[in-house]
């Protein structure tokens, strides 16, 4: 089994070292025997996002925002395209924002989204920083649990971002210790269908490779098909998540402390 990946704007949005979420999907394809082909989609080196598996977009600075804002929207229909068809697109911060309808920056300047969710973002000169605990929404299906043994039901990370959303969509996860979209509401993050759009920095997904393995196990079932799917599964290899789950349960414990 093969998986095309795209990572968008990675010479820009890559803020808070997101592209350990590449790296992590990547090094957890490659220990299963899952080959993968990585392709960087920039402003001046563009690739078809229509022949893609999975989508990562990180995130970055109201000034990176502006310079691919413009850009991103020539990719707005096959972006649509995408998350209709339920291929996996992972957008951290910046991105998520711009999936929305509007984003008004500090200077009370509206910024172009996508508009492909009914999401408002306005962001504000004090900004919601620091660690983040959330409970997580996400659940992987029966079929997949056999290939990881990282069950964890709570997401950590970090977050720091002025800007505070609203919408009605599904979400990440209910806060626990920290902000969320906006510090108001308890909500983290949006879900809909495989597309996965979060505040949490960090990287995101090492720190969560129970998130890292939904991604995966939801683009090879996109793919391929779930019989298909079935029928390779156990000729995949296991992964020994004993590090990266004590990591992710020492900082969880450490924010349980906090409260």
């Amino acid at each position: 089994m093969k998986l095309e990946i795209i990572n968008m704007y990675p010479d820009i949005l890559n803020l808070y070292g997101d592209i350990g979420n590449l790296i992590c999907i990547q090094k957890r394809c490659l220990w299963r025997g899952i080959e993968v082909n990585i392709e960087n989609f920039t402003i001046d080196s563009e690739t078809d996002v229509n022949n893609a598996d999975i989508i990562l977009i990180g995130g970055g600075s109201d000034s990176g925002q502006d310079i691919i804002s413009e850009h991103i929207f020539n990719q707005r229909n096959n972006l649509e395209k995408f998350i209709e068809d339920e291929k996996p697109l992972l957008a951290i911060c910046g991105s998520y924002q711009l999936f929305g309808n509007s984003y008004i920056n500090p200077y009370n300047e509206k910024i172009p989204c996508l508009e492909i969710f009914d999401i408002e973002t306005k962001s504000r000169e004090d900004r919601l920083t620091g660690n983040i605990l959330i409970s997580s929404n996400l659940k992987l299906e029966d079929d997949f649990k056999s290939q990881t043994n990282t069950q964890l039901t709570d997401i950590v990370g970090f977050e720091n971002h002025g800007g505070r959303s609203y919408h009605n969509y599904n979400t990440l996860g209910s806060v626990k210790v920290g902000f969320g979209n906006n510090g108001e509401d308890g909500k983290e993050g949006l879900v809909y269908k495989n597309f996965i759009g979060t505040y949490i920095h960090g990287p995101f997904l090492p720190k969560n490779p129970y998130i890292a393995d939904y991604i995966i196990f939801n683009a090879l079932k996109n793919k391929y098909g779930t019989e298909l799917l079935k029928e390779n599964i156990l000729n995949l290899n296991n992964i020994d998540d004993a590090v990266e789950v004590d990591a992710h349960n020492a900082m969880r414990e450490r924010l349980l402390k906090a409260i």
